[in-house]
């Protein structure tokens, strides 16, 4: 980890997501972790802050995933090489959730996330949301269904940038 660290006293709730009304719309992180009040306050007690400026790299490619993040403020950019090439994966935003799928598959980061703005996250290490999802199983398949929106939302943007890129025949262009 190379930004900065301390632990915070921020809820869960202070993090939303904007709320949005299709079937792959991002939920509320309170949404997301909902559970038990003791559940909750475990997983409150356990978060870390991690205070960020712009250039610091929260975590690297192929490092080992440490736990769930969500963004409190600030912006950051994802980044990765695949095949010698570099990619911009996208901007990363307050109440959005970071690296689901690595906390849940249990491996390693597929992306650099590097900050690109001053800003705060929240870090849910590994080992307390490991013991959420067995003090409540729900708990981690609430996280597998975010991870199957956050899957079809990437996909539809991938699909309509790529639409946006066909480029149509003026009509009466058409050869006879």
């Amino acid at each position: 980890m190379h930004g900065k660290e301390a632990r915070g006293d921020r809820t869960m709730q202070s993090a939303g997501i904007p709320e949005q009304h299709d079937g792959a719309a991002a939920h509320p992180i309170a949404e997301l972790l909902a559970c038990p009040p003791a559940v909750g306050n475990m997983l409150n007690a356990s978060a870390e802050c991690i205070e960020f400026d712009a250039g610091d790299v929260i975590f690297q490619q192929n490092d080992i995933c440490r736990g769930l993040y969500v963004v409190v403020s600030g912006y950051m950019l994802r980044k990765a090489s695949r095949l010698d090439t570099r990619l911009k994966l996208g901007t990363v935003r307050a109440g959005e959730i970071v690296e689901l799928a690595a906390m849940l598959g249990d491996v390693r980061h597929t992306y650099t996330l590097v900050a690109q703005s001053k800003g705060t996250a929240m870090r849910l290490p590994k080992e307390a949301l490991q013991r959420g999802f067995e003090l409540y199983p729900p708990l981690r398949m609430q996280l597998l269904e975010e991870l199957a929106r956050e899957v079809s939302r990437a996909y539809g943007l991938c699909f309509a940038t790529r639409l946006a890129g066909i480029r149509r025949r003026p009509a009466g262009s058409a050869q006879a």
